[in-house]
């Protein structure tokens, strides 16, 4: 079928409604194969009451095509939030059926996204830089004479003394954290299986902040590598799922899950250029807490930016800047009880990287 090359969902409904054949692409956002898409109304797929139905109906009534731009079909059949730009055509030679095919609206979105946190983390990366010149010297002087002070003063004031120590501390780790930022060194990168970094991440977590947290893994074993650096997907993986940790709290049925999978069809065009860089590597940290507020969601990778207590809003927008460097994009769906943080990224195209790779295959 010609139209399983689209990268879109294509559905041809006949005139009763009845959905009469999908692409490939549309099966993967129906969440249902081709053939018990035939055994239903198009009407079952969407919400009541559904502008994509009203759509269809203007079209029968033209005979003319009809676009609509962010239209949200999400259901609980298909998921939601589904936010669709559509296009519906009239089939010339039948009347009363209708073409239509779906652009999700979310990927740019989030690609915005994406480049408004990189822009973010330029701004701190030069924050930085000014941070470890101008303000770690002058810590340095102050914690040494208040250890000086701690040795001479009396000693209910030497509690004072080592609260300067310790504040003085505490600032110079917040700095070295955001010193991060400002590495502008090339990547060293090679050939990573994400399985074995998953799987040493799990083994941390499992002995350390979710030890009493579930983690299911669903992952698919036929992934080629990711050129990456190892140590920097580790730093990326432990943060989310790090988070993911603290979302659910001490929630008995909290669960985080771990996935893979290879989504052909994301492309992602680099500014300034017509390269088109394929995204095909989809990795998912999932938790059932609570969810991100929604004032706060688009700005959740910008640096300073927590709903923790005591967080300093550095480890979002470390997350964003790594994968950001490897050319991928990361992103956040999030609604009560179940949160995404969603990586894309692009696979090794290298010598031995075909998509038929084991993840036991030694390219760790």
């Amino acid at each position: 079928m010609i139209l399983d090359a689209l990268p879109h969902p294509v559905l041809l409904v006949a005139p009763d409604g009845v959905i009469e054949s999908a692409n490939m692409a549309a099966e993967i956002f129906m969440r249902s194969s081709v053939s018990v898409l035939r055994r239903h109304p198009i009407s079952d797929f969407v919400p009541f009451g559904s502008p994509l139905l009203t759509l269809i109906d203007q079209v029968r009534e033209r005979a003319a095509p009809v676009n609509e731009y962010k239209v949200d079909i999400g259901s609980p059949r298909i998921g939601a939030p589904k936010v669709v730009d559509i296009n519906a055509a009239p089939v010339s030679d039948r009347p009363g059926a209708v073409v239509l095919m779906f652009q999700e609206r979310t990927m740019a979105e989030k690609i915005d996204r994406q480049l408004t946190s990189r822009g973010a983390a330029r701004t701190v990366t030069g924050l930085a830089a000014m941070l470890a010149h101008e303000i770690k010297n002058p810590l340095s002087g102050i914690r040494g004479a208040a250890q000086l002070m701690e040795q001479s003063v009396p000693s209910e004031d030497r509690a004072l003394a080592r609260l300067i120590m310790d504040e003085t501390d505490r600032i110079v780790k917040l700095v070295d954290r955001m010193e991060v930022f400002s590495d502008e060194r090339p990547i060293e990168r090679e050939p990573v299986n994400i399985h074995v970094v998953l799987d040493h991440v799990k083994r941390l977590s499992d002995s350390g902040f979710a030890r009493d947290k579930r983690i299911v893994e669903i992952y698919d074993p036929s992934l080629p590598p990711v050129y990456a650096n190892k140590d920097q997907l580790i730093q990326v993986f432990l943060n989310l799922i790090k988070n993911a940790s603290e979302a659910i709290g001490d929630d008995p049925d909290g669960e985080i899950r771990v996935s893979t999978a290879f989504r052909p069809g994301v492309r992602l065009s680099v500014p300034g250029t017509d390269e088109r860089v394929s995204l095909p590597l989809e990795f998912c940290v999932q938790d059932n807490g609570p969810g991100v507020p929604d004032d706060l969601l688009p700005h959740l990778f910008e640096p300073f930016i927590t709903t923790k207590t005591n967080g300093s809003g550095l480890g979002l927008a470390l997350v964003a800047k790594i994968i950001g460097d490897h050319g991928g994009v990361i992103e956040c769906d999030s609604q009560r009880h179940k949160t995404v943080f969603r990586i894309l990224m692009p696979a090794f195209s290298g010598e031995g990287a075909s998509h038929s790779q084991k993840p036991n295959e030694g390219n760790s």
